[in-house]
């Protein structure tokens, strides 16, 4: 269990930090927490995610609903990889320093080889964007007992935690 810092006050109970390698980490570190119907993916904004508006770079929200969405398609599809073929987002409201975004998906439809997912975005229960994708399966799905999709290296979390 990780213990929050100062800095983390502002993240809501339930979250668990998680520190990832690759380009997750440098928009992180990001928060996973178990809910009844899934898994929810967030990030507590600081000065370095704002725009020179002032205002949280849409980039970085993009990039947040892309990965929340993907990682929710990744254990909706036991633990298969998949990559992004197609994000629109439509940006709803501004988010600002210091605010938890929570990103929440579904899954919509899945084929023998892509997956169409919906997210939404959202901070104090406001939606700032919401995001529409399809994600192309790659590779086999796992064998049980096989860990290459939990090494964090091949793009995966260890086998009993969340994609994130």
């Amino acid at each position: 269990m990780t213990t929050q810092s100062a800095d983390d006050a502002a993240v809501p109970p339930g979250w668990r930090k998680r520190t990832l390698p690759g380009f997750a980490g440098l928009i992180g570190p990001l928060w996973v927490r178990k809910e009844d119907d899934g898994w929810a993916y967030g990030l507590l904004t600081t000065s370095d995610h704002l725009n020179p508006a002032g205002v949280v770079h849409g980039g970085l929200l993009t990039a947040l609903l892309d990965h929340g969405i993907s990682a929710i398609a990744w254990e909706a599809l036991g633990r298969r990889a998949c990559v992004t073929v197609q994000l629109d987002t439509h940006f709803l409201a501004a988010a600002r320093e210091g605010q938890f975004l929570e990103v929440r998906g579904r899954v919509v439809r899945a084929t023998s080889s892509l997956v169409f997912m919906q997210g939404e975005l959202s901070t104090d229960g406001e939606v700032v964007a919401t995001a529409v994708a399809v994600l192309k399966q790659i590779g086999p799905a796992p064998r049980a007992g096989e860990s290459a999709a939990g090494d964090p290296a091949a793009g995966g979390p260890a086998a009993d935690t969340p994609a994130a």
